[in-house]
């Protein structure tokens, strides 16, 4: 027995104190089992004695998925941790992680709009206080490892994930990420917090063919100022604790298994000083698909080294022969040392050597009992929604309409509030034939039996499409776990007490059916109004029509969609869309035909609630789209801030400004959003002609409400840089601020902003302020600039890129 003072267990000293201590009493058998997960499936847990005799380093929450209640989540929790502490020689908690991209992954918590809808907000704050929502809920029940936020820049709706993400702008994204981050890592004071995992390390949207998991062609330049902005900025100003990797290649290179990018990027070039764990199954895709590792062991051995911590979700390639290999002197000790070092100083940053278990009964009641999760929930879902298209029909008067119809599946779908990586998303998993998910069999995890899993082995699809027709049960599910949530239709009539709500179900959210079609137009003739649901379905499996795994070459709506609005724009009536999916609507029957439309995403679950405000106007809409809208993929890849001379800026002497079949320009701008009111921009200043590099640039702007309601107006303020020794964009996002305003209202919005924020990389990658003259341009979208103006940097300066600014303070004066 060692008797030894256990300093380890000294809550006196540091972290890395702690872990250097604990690391040299550990044999190899307990390291090798704190670098590997365990995935609980529906047999006993006893099992782990035979498959992780010391333990493992983090555990899989995905059995959530098929658990009732908060308390059968905290029951197996604790059963699951004594379990693995008793294993472990010196009795080494586990870290439990959970997917929290729009909310924990668990029965009873708040759901949240997903990324792209978070996006929408462009409300750092509001993105914090959800945070703190999902970090307390999650660390509840014993989760202390949360798989959030997407930091993926995404610019291509090809791409089945853009949901997750927080749209195509690194500075938008870098903003939102790192206050998610700020809230999930309770501001550093880990004890109470949750590690937050930033996803997907480095690139991962911008694959070939917009196909999941494909090699990623990005330059090094355009690596490091665009996609791995966010990342910088969540380490940098908000000490983010964890980051996983993409599943794909960068010039030949798997960065999974790359050293270039987990360690001298990341780490050396970044600072990035937490822990690093695998995407599900990406380091057996070193074997297995990327072909660069002969064996599993093999991929285990290169991952290892390049810098990868923990191989997630089981033990596969972090196994028995690599361990033998660094016990014969093959695999240098101090590599996995390297590791185990990082993950044992996230246990006691979390202080799960104090306090491994859930919270008391009591405790964790109260925080899933607080009403400001239904207000934040309600507040991100009003806020998301963005008003993209509107002829003067909304808002709509409950008064007025005395006959409303209401078309399409998504009305009638309580499913349909929620997106991918929603705890209602696993219920279609659980119930898939197939399942689009990297690295789990839900088969294999869940309880249901095997003739109920999957419902039926021989699913329809939809005509026209591979898509499986939605199981039944998916909806029982979420009825069952959200009791008090309405779909749209069901809010609807509440809202309309007075008048006749007639619903057709019309058309599905995937295929070319028109069966139903005649039947909804007889409904929509008999209307004073038509509210129309649109899009596809966001989550895993082959029921939905994006999400992981899903990708598309088609970015519009389905035919049995689009023709249908080809043939209710016949009978005239004033029609509303209400648009729900992963990606943004792009439609040219919705664009020609249709008097309003709303870009709902997936609002979560008082989802129907936030839209009823909407359409009735008792909340102002004021969303705005955290991407550009191509009209088809032909298009892609389409986005504001592309390079002087390129896209729908190239320039060139041609007598063709578009392509020949489609404008060059979106059909939706980045940034753009519409409101009940309106509002004006005047007397815009900039503190001075001139700047040092280190001198504070300071831009300021009065903003009047100038309509008749309340609204709320997203300042956006941009730079150019006229003339610079590199390419560089056309525009860029500096700052950004939402301002409450009522009628003839004006308030003072001060923009600060440091001039690293203009740096860029030089012919030599290095990071540079440069001398030369800077546009600032302020309006309500990157096309809709209402004012200009222009300093100058008077000299150059070189910095460390890992300190630059990343966007503007904004503040609001009365």
């Amino acid at each position: 027995m060692d008797r030894r003072a256990r300093n380890y267990l000294d809550t006196s000293l540091s972290a890395q104190e702690r872990a250097d201590d604990l690391l040299q009493r550990m044999s190899i058998e307990e390291k090798m089992g704190q670098i590997v997960g365990y995935m609980p499936d529906k047999g006993s847990i006893e099992k782990l004695e035979k498959d992780y005799p010391q333990g493992a380093g983090e555990v899989v929450m995905l059995f959530a998925g098929e658990l009732d209640s908060k308390e059968s989540v905290v029951e197996k929790v604790t059963r699951i941790q004594d379990k693995i502490m008793e294993l472990s020689d010196h009795r080494i908690p586990a870290i439990f992680h959970l997917e929290t991209l729009a909310g924990a992954l668990l029965p009873e918590a708040t759901s949240f709009p997903p990324g792209i809808g978070q996006a929408s907000t462009w409300n750092p704050a509001l993105q914090k206080e959800l945070a703190k929502i999902i970090r307390n809920q999650a660390r509840a029940v014993g989760v202390s490892h949360a798989f959030a936020p997407v930091l993926d820049i995404s610019r291509d709706p090809r791409f089945g994930r853009q949901g997750e993400t927080y749209g195509e702008d690194p500075a938008l994204a870098a903003a939102m990420g790192t206050a998610y981050v700020s809230g999930l890592q309770n501001d550093g004071d880990l004890k109470e917090g949750v590690l937050a995992c930033a996803k997907h390390f480095v690139g991962y949207h911008m694959t070939q063919g917009g196909i999941h998991a494909a090699t990623t062609p990005i330059p090094p330049r355009m690596l490091r100022e665009v996609y791995a902005k966010p990342f910088q900025a969540a380490i940098t100003l908000a000490n983010m604790k964890s980051i996983m990797n993409t599943y794909s290649s960068i010039d030949g290179e798997p960065v999974v298994g790359s050293r270039r990018y987990l360690t001298e990027f990341l780490r050396e070039e970044m600072g990035f000083d937490g822990l690093v764990v695998s995407d599900y199954t990406s380091i057996s895709e070193l074997h297995t698909r990327h072909m660069v590792s002969e064996t599993r062991t093999d991929a285990g051995e290169l991952s290892l080294k390049a810098g990868m911590d923990v191989e997630l979700p089981s033990k596969d390639c972090y196994n028995d022969d690599l361990m033998k290999r660094i016990q014969d002197g093959e695999v240098e000790i101090e590599i996995l040392d390297r590791a185990v070092r990082h993950v044992l100083i996230a246990k006691f940053e979390l202080g799960l050597f104090e306090n491994p278990y859930p919270m008391s009964s009591d405790e964790i009641e109260r925080i899933y009992a607080d009403p400001n999760n239904r207000e934040t929930s309600l507040k991100a879902a009003r806020e998301s929604i963005v008003l993209l298209k509107n002829k003067g029909l909304l808002p709509l008067k409950r008064t007025a309409q005395k006959k409303i119809a209401v078309i399409g599946h998504h009305a009638a779908s309580t499913r349909s509030l929620f997106g991918g990586y929603s705890y209602t998303s696993l219920f279609d998993a659980m119930l898939n034939v197939g399942n689009t998910m990297a690295g789990v069999d839900f088969e294999k995890i869940s309880n249901l039996s095997a003739s109920e899993f999957g419902v039926d082995k021989n699913l329809y699809t939809y005509p026209g499409s591979i898509v499986q027709v939605e199981s039944a049960k998916t909806e029982e599910l979420v009825r069952k776990h959200y009791p008090t949530c309405n779909h749209l239709l069901e809010q609807i009539i509440l809202e309309c007490p007075n008048a006749e709500v007639t619903y057709a179900y019309g058309y599905a959210y995937a295929g070319d059916d028109t069966s139903m079609h005649d039947e909804a137009l007889a409904v929509a003739f008999e209307a004073d109004v038509v509210i129309l649901t649109l899009g596809g379905k966001h989550g895993w499996g082959m029921f939905c029509t994006t999400g992981e795994g899903i990708d598309s070459t088609s970015i519009g709506l389905p035919e049995c969609q689009e023709s249908f609005i080809r043939k209710l724009a016949a009978l005239k009536k004033p029609t509303v869309a209400v648009h729900f999916d992963g990606r943004p609507i792009s439609s040219d029957m919705a664009d020609q035909h249709l008097d309003a439309i709303l870009e709902a995403w997936n609002p979560g679950q008082y989802g129907a609630k936030a839209m009823a405000d909407i359409l009735f106007g008792d909340y102002n809409p004021a969303g705005r789209l955290p991407v550009s809208v191509a009209y088809n993929a032909g298009q892609v890849p389409l986005f504001y801030n592309h390079d002087h001379g390129s896209s729908y800026h190239v320039g060139t002497i041609n007598e063709y400004t578009s392509y020949l079949d489609c404008p060059r320009e979106p059909r939706y701008y980045f940034g753009h959003g519409l409101s009940y009111t309106t509002f004006r921009y005047s007397n815009m200043t900039i503190s001075m002609e001139a700047y040092e590099p280190t001198d504070q640039v300071i831009v300021t702007i009065d903003v009047t409400n100038t309509g008749e309601v309340f609204g709320e107006e997203v300042v956006q303020l941009y730079i150019r840089d006229k003339y610079a020794s590199v390419v560089r964009p056309v525009q860029e996002l500096a700052g950004f601020v939402r301002v409450p305003l009522r009628p003839d209202e004006t308030r003072t919005i001060q923009f600060i902003m440091d001039p690293s924020q203009f740096a860029f990389l030089d012919t030599n990658m290095t990071w540079k302020i440069e001398a030369g003259e800077i546009e600032a341009m302020i309006g309500a979208s990157s096309h809709d600039i209402r004012v200009k103006g222009s300093f100058r940097i008077c000299s150059d300066l070189f910095i460390d890129g890992r300190t630059r600014g990343f966007y503007a303070n904004a503040i609001i004066h009365s």
